[in-house]
Formats: structure tokens, C-alpha cells, sequence
């Protein structure tokens, strides 16, 4: 009896197993992927900064061949200018010399504001990488000084005398544009939050410096040079007053950052960090009336901006 009856319930159960074997087998729905599941770590990169730059460059005399004379007492040593090879009494005519001899009295070394912004990308499956593309703004700073030139200059005459010419009142601003990349130290694909995140990172850019400059001829000897009659108007005692003029410099710059960064949240970071801008050269240029001619006069070689900046950068 009871083995009548197993034979009759096998091929009621097989069936049914079949026919749910069948039916998983034949599944007709697509398996669908969540992206949410998985996070390789690219994000878009904001950020915003601000804090204080120093500037910080050898001042260098582009004069070139302009000339003057100069009338010397040899008994104490005191040098005047000479026009037409005329001389005060107890002075007499020692000759020409070019001021391109002569050295900056001073170099640059001043702060400023400094401020800046960056767009830009964490790498996929490499988050430890960031590439921006970033702006700094370095507001004016003053370059005021005089004398201007001093140094020794040899005259035609062989005389070797100690001169001091000109004076200025100048600023200079800047602009770097630059596109650099980061190197943040954590582990993973996440960066951890309430965490102090170093950096560092390296570029490089393109820099606009904008000066104004406001040459005086205190000592009468650049008012002598005909090659500057151009740049300025001679008033009733031969003195040229020279016109402002105002020059922009573009370069290639180099651009280097170290700091860290802390995370109130996933996607809020606080960025602090020291950062350098390398610009080659900065020129301070005489312009005539209506800005069609321009005469070198002195430059910022070598200029380097050091920044110090608290900022806020967002992460997506």
C-alpha cells in the first residue's frame, strides 16, 4: 500500500521540480547594476581661497645705452650734471657714461593680498590624485625708492665716479593662470572625514604683470639724455617730467603648493597651504604720450610669490 502510493506522488513532485527548474532557467527580467554600489573615487573639484603673498625679487637695470655727462670737483668729490659740457664753479667736465652700468639701489620685498580659485578632477581609481586648473590674483604692491641707479660708472674721460639718478613710485599686480597636479596622502578611494589630509603639488602656468610706473629726475642728469625726451615733458628748468606709464608682462610660470587639507564632510574640505609662484620676469617700462613707443627701464628678475592661504574646497 504504501509503496503504491510513493509511486504515485514521485511523478507529482518531479513535475513540480521541473517545472521550477524550468522556470528560473527561462527567467525573461534583466539584471540591472547599481552604481551607487561601487565608488572608484573621481570627483569634481571647487575651491576657493584666499590670504597674504610675498613678493620677493632682484631688481635689474635695463637702461641701456642712455647716456649724461657729468662735471666733477676733484677736491671733495662731488659730482653734478653737465649739459653741453658746462660746469659750476670749483667743478670741472669729466665726460659721458651710460647707465647701464649702474645697479638698482633696492630690490622688491613686500606683501599683499592674495587670493585665487581651481576647477578641476580627483582621478578614477587613483583619488589620491587631483588635477586642477586654478587662478591667483596678487593684489598691488608698492616699489618705491631713491635713488633709483647707483653705482660706480666709468666716464669717457676714464674718470670713475660714484653716481646716484632717478627716483620711483611704482606698483606691480599679478595674475597666474596655471594647471597643476596634487598628490593627497590617504588610503582608499574615500577620504576620511575629521582627518588632517596632506599635499602637495606642482604646475605650471601662464602669468600677466601689470605695472605702473612714476619715474623723477631729481638729479637732472636723465633729463640730459635725449633718448628720453620722447617719454615725458620738459618743464621751464630742463627737467623732463616724465609721463605714468603702465606695462603688462606675460610669461610661462612655475607654480608649486604644500598643505593639508581637513574634512567637515565628505564633500567639504578646509585647505590651508603655502604655495609659490615662479615668474621669470617683470617689466617696468617707460611709455611716451600716447603709448606707441615704450623704453625698458628697470625689471623684476626671478620674481617669486609666496603664499599663504586658508580656503574651503568642495568635492562631488
Amino acid at each position: 500500500m504504501k509503496t503504491k502510493n510513493l509511486l504515485f506522488i514521485f511523478p507529482i513532485v518531479a513535475a513540480v521540480c521541473g517545472t521550477s527548474a524550468f522556470a528560473n532557467w527561462q527567467y525573461s527580467g534583466e539584471y540591472t547594476y547599481d552604481p551607487g554600489a561601487y565608488d572608484d573615487g573621481m570627483r569634481t573639484v571647487v575651491s576657493f581661497r584666499a590670504g597674504a603673498t610675498f613678493l620677493m625679487s632682484k631688481m635689474h637695470n635695463d637702461f641701456g645705452s642712455i647716456v649724461s655727462e657729468y662735471c666733477v670737483n676733484y677736491e671733495t668729490g662731488a659730482v653734478q650734471a653737465s649739459q653741453g659740457g658746462v660746469c659750476s664753479d670749483g667743478f670741472e667736465y669729466a665726460g659721458t657714461g651710460e647707465f647701464k652700468s649702474l645697479g638698482i639701489n633696492e630690490d622688491i620685498s613686500d606683501f599683499a593680498f592674495a587670493a585665487g580659485a581651481s576647477i578641476g578632477i580627483t582621478m578614477p581609481e587613483s583619488p589620491q590624485w587631483r588635477f586642477e586648473f586654478g587662478w591667483d590674483h596678487f593684489s598691488e604692491i608698492d616699489y618705491n625708492t631713491s635713488p633709483l641707479f647707483k653705482g660706480d660708472m666709468t666716464l669717457t674721460g676714464t674718470d670713475t665716479i660714484n653716481v646716484e639718478s632717478g627716483a620711483v613710485q611704482s606698483t606691480v599686480s599679478s595674475d597666474v593662470f596655471s594647471l597643476m597636479a596634487f598628490y593627497d596622502f590617504f588610503s582608499g578611494y574615500v577620504k576620511p572625514v575629521h582627518t588632517i589630509i596632506p599635499y602637495i603639488g606642482v604646475g605650471f602656468g601662464y602669468a600677466t604683470s601689470h605695472t605702473v610706473l612714476n619715474l623723477s629726475d631729481p638729479w637732472a642728469d636723465l633729463s640730459l639724455s635725449e633718448d628720453l625726451t620722447n617719454f615725458g615733458e620738459v618743464n621751464s628748468n630742463g627737467i623732463i617730467q616724465f609721463y605714468q606709464s603702465k606695462t603688462d608682462t606675460n610669461n610661462i610660470a612655475g607654480v608649486g603648493a604644500l598643505g593639508f587639507a581637513y574634512g567637515l564632510t565628505n564633500n567639504l574640505f578646509i585647505d590651508l597651504g603655502a604655495r609659490v609662484a615662479f615668474i621669470p620676469k617683470i617689466k617696468y617700462s617707460l611709455t611716451n604720450a600716447d603709448d606707441t613707443r615704450k623704453l625698458d627701464t628697470f625689471s623684476a628678475k626671478n620674481a617669486l610669490y609666496t603664499n599663504i592661504m586658508l580656503g574651503l574646497r568642495f568635492e562631488f
